[in-house]
């Protein structure tokens, strides 16, 4: 049994959104015609209260400045996918209907959460590991956004609860804080043993 993991396929990581990421928005396309292809469709979303302490507002500094939240290094954000928010809704165009379950993730304000399966302490679940290991899924395919962020923590979480883990390279992308980080977070994953493949290898 595999699944098609949707990341944070949602507003603010378009274009036009808060946190833009470059080309969020053109992706979708290619993930409504992978997603026949697969067993079962599975989508994160991030839904943060509104005074979340990764926002760089509720201290003051700049989006990109760092700061100790929790005694874990934080990057600090834009105001982003706020619960029930514009921002925090799927980018138009994609097609939901086959979604199976939609994890919420990065709901308590004192920790971020970057993976799919974990807050970044690793402390509290999302259910989302429960919910594939109930569903007897043996395969993980990842799409979505960012690629060098939540993309890649969920992957590598995926890899250490025992999928095997594949990242769908042309139906991601990535945030690109610093340039190269793209390309070091794919070298990164793979060198974990995380396969990164073609869209093309799987339609």
């Amino acid at each position: 049994m595999n699944v098609l993991l949707l990341v944070d396929l949602q507003n603010d990581f378009t274009p036009s959104g808060s946190l833009p990421v470059p080309e969020g928005d053109r992706i979708i396309p290619l993930i409504n015609k992978l997603q026949p292809r697969f067993d079962l469709i599975v989508s994160t979303q991030d839904w943060h209260p509104f005074d979340h302490q990764s926002f760089a507002i509720q201290h003051g500094k700049k989006p990109g400045d760092t700061i100790l939240l929790n005694g874990i290094e934080q990057i600090l954000w834009p105001v982003h996918c706020v619960q029930n928010s514009w921002g925090a809704e799927f980018i138009e165009g994609l097609d939901t209907t086959g979604i199976d379950r939609i994890i919420k993730k990065g709901t308590d304000k004192t920790i971020d959460s970057y993976s799919g399966f974990f807050d970044n302490d690793h402390k509290s679940e999302t259910g989302l590991d429960t919910y594939l290991k109930n569903k007897g899924v043996g395969e993980v395919y990842l799409v979505g956004l960012a690629t060098d962020y939540c993309v890649m923590f969920t992957a590598k979480d995926s890899l250490m609860l025992g999928y095997e883990t594949y990242v769908i390279k042309d139906a991601t992308r990535g945030v690109n804080l610093h340039k190269g980080d793209v390309e070091k977070a794919f070298a990164e994953m793979e060198k974990k043993g995380i396969k990164i493949v073609e869209s093309s290898s799987i339609l």
